[in-house]
């Protein structure tokens, strides 16, 4: 009898939460479950393998139910159960049930045949009814045609009526209007443009250079801030700093290896899944670059790849990690629960809190003393250190906080969610200032423009931008707490989004491996990017003239955006 093993199990599961786009699910059960300690040749499992797995138990219990080894049982129409029936009742049961719907199927079929045939009996003498009026048609039709041929030898024309004309031209143009709708009855096509000028705003691959050397696929990426470098982590458990050359992309030059530097996080293996880069952030002056990883260790590397300190006290998976301004502290969010200020001087940690009940999944500076965090226990903690407890507590979401941005001036706290809904918060009240609540999907993530007060585009309005599993992405007015615009154009869940330098565009990377740049003065799409692989993020340069997007294929590609 073939069995499965729950390591098996644990792998087929986890492979499913990845592979649906549960990202921060897979890694939590993978670290429970010891994947990367599992011996599974992960290249024989093909994608999908759980749905197909349970699928083909659900047949097989279907075919056992079905089959009473008779060959009389395979000639009649194949039964069909409810998977919850399959779950929930023994084999007899369900062998039972098919034999009862068996039986009233064949009880149906007799009183069908014999409503059949006295129906065949009356259609027989209507269809001869129908016979003898269409040839009587068929008849005057003909006398009609050949009355009109008479005519026209006599040299008579005939002057169409004009409702006649205009009957005719609708006819036509219904017809040209089910073609061009495609009516068939089905779905209505999505509304993206293929037109010329649609066809227009792709980018050419002679803008694109396409960085190559990631095993697995690549996480994250972030542009340095002061050089013209370009960070990347992968799950193929190293990060790697590439140097870009300044100017136009030129697509013809091959990558050579002095321009890329590998940060290698394990020691023998290359496929420890436990290494994997989940999250990577610059400091302000792009000298230091910090690395999260799944084995719970924080690093710090020079920007020529040598590693300063391996921070260590998380017991999970590091979801997120981010410089303060000043450059003094790191501040990371685990799966542990728990979020750590790190002091870069000693390389110690200087304080942890522990204020939430379910993993940390995001974690984001006010100023240099004081942060927030979120959940996958809703909750939105605001810290200071040296503080014992929350200075401030947010709730309000009924699902899993996925992320959380402070606005420029740390005044304003905008938060999505599982929930459906983003959410703006403000210290001067406990309640969210504006509930966002357009969306159809999970929110995966949002972003303030870099406008308004306090930053280099003081006259230009401040926008929120947030990023759905529902194929969108949404521009709102902060102030009054509505859409600016609906940005449709993505056919699958989009999973970052990132403003320009000057705050005028915005780029949307998605699963449909697609990167759009969208106006945000006009809310339309000026540039397209399409790729091999889902988009896991987009990062623009310091500068604004590129745009970097990491791709689920195991590349990283640079798009030249001078506009």
């Amino acid at each position: 009898m073939i069995s499965i093993s729950s390591s098996e199990l644990n792998y087929l599961v986890f492979r499913y939460l990845h592979e649906s786009g549960f990202t921060h699910s897979a890694f939590a059960f993978g670290y429970e479950a010891g994947i990367d300690k599992s011996r599974i040749d992960v290249n024989m499992v093909p994608p999908g393998a759980l749905v197909t797995f349970v699928q083909k138990g659900i047949q097989y219990l279907e075919l056992e139910a079905n089959f009473s080894g008779s060959d009389a049982d395979m000639d009649e129409d194949f039964s069909f159960i409810q998977p919850l029936d399959l779950i929930t009742k023994d084999p007899n049961e369900l062998h039972n049930m098919v034999k009862a719907k068996k039986e009233n199927l064949r009880q149906h079929k007799i009183e069908s045949n014999k409503t059949v045939n006295e129906d065949n009996t009356r259609e027989h003498h209507q269809g001869k009814e129908k016979e003898r009026k269409e040839r009587e048609n068929e008849l005057g039709m003909e006398k009609i045609r050949l009355e009109k041929e008479r005519e026209k030898e006599k040299g008579v024309l005939e002057v169409p009526h004009p409702d006649q004309n205009h009957a005719e031209n609708h006819e036509d143009k219904i017809v040209v209007e089910n073609l061009e709708n495609g009516a068939q009855g089905g779905p209505e096509p999505m509304e993206i443009s293929q037109s010329l000028s649609s066809l227009s705003n792709n980018i050419p691959s002679s803008d694109v250079k396409i960085l190559e050397g990631h095993a697995s696929e690549v996480f994250a990426c972030a542009w340095n801030p002061s050089a013209p470098l370009l960070a990347s982590g992968s799950g193929d458990s190293t990060a790697r700093i590439w140097k870009i050359a300044e100017g136009p992309c030129d697509s013809s030059v091959q990558n050579e290896l002095v321009n890329v530097v590998v940060l290698k996080h394990f020691k023998g293996r290359t496929n420890e899944k436990s290494k994997d880069v989940t999250t990577l952030d610059w400091n302000g002056d792009g000298t230091l670059l910090a690395t999260g990883s799944y084995d719970g260790q924080a690093r710090i590397w020079s920007r020529d790849g040598e590693l300063k300190s391996t921070l260590n006290k998380h017991k999970g998976p590091i979801f997120s990690l981010k410089w303060n301004k000043k450059g003094d502290y790191l501040l990371s969010g685990s799966v542990d629960k728990t979020a750590i200020v790190w002091d870069i001087k000693t390389g110690e940690w200087k304080q942890q809190f522990e204020y939430h009940s379910a993993p940390t999944l995001d974690v984001d500076w006010r100023n240099n003393v004081s942060f927030a965090t979120c959940s996958t226990d809703n909750m939105i903690y605001v810290c200071k250190i040296g503080e014992n407890r929350p200075i401030k507590t947010f709730s309000g979401h009924q699902g899993e906080v996925n992320a959380i941005k402070w606005d420029p001036t740390g005044s304003l706290l905008a938060s999505c969610s599982d929930d459906h809904t983003a959410k703006i918060w403000s210290l001067k009240q406990e309640q969210h200032l504006h509930d966002l609540k357009e969306h159809a999907k999970e929110i995966y993530t949002i972003r303030w423009s870099p406008t308004g007060p306090g930053t280099n585009n003081p006259n230009q309005q401040l926008v929120l931008a947030s990023a759905s599993f529902d194929s969108t992405v949404k521009l709102w007015d902060v102030e009054l707490g509505k859409v600016l615009y609906n940005l449709n154009g993505h056919r699958d869940p989009v999973y970052s989004i990132a403003f320009s330098p000057n705050g005028e565009y915005l780029a949307s990377g998605s699963m449909d491996k697609c990167m759009h740049i969208w106006s945000v003065k006009e809310g339309k799409i000026v540039k397209t990017y399409g790729g091999n692989g889902g988009i896991f993020e987009v990062s623009w340069s310091k500068d604004g003239d590129k745009v970097a997007a990491c791709f689920s294929n195991n590349i990283v590609s640079v798009i030249d955006l001078r506009m």
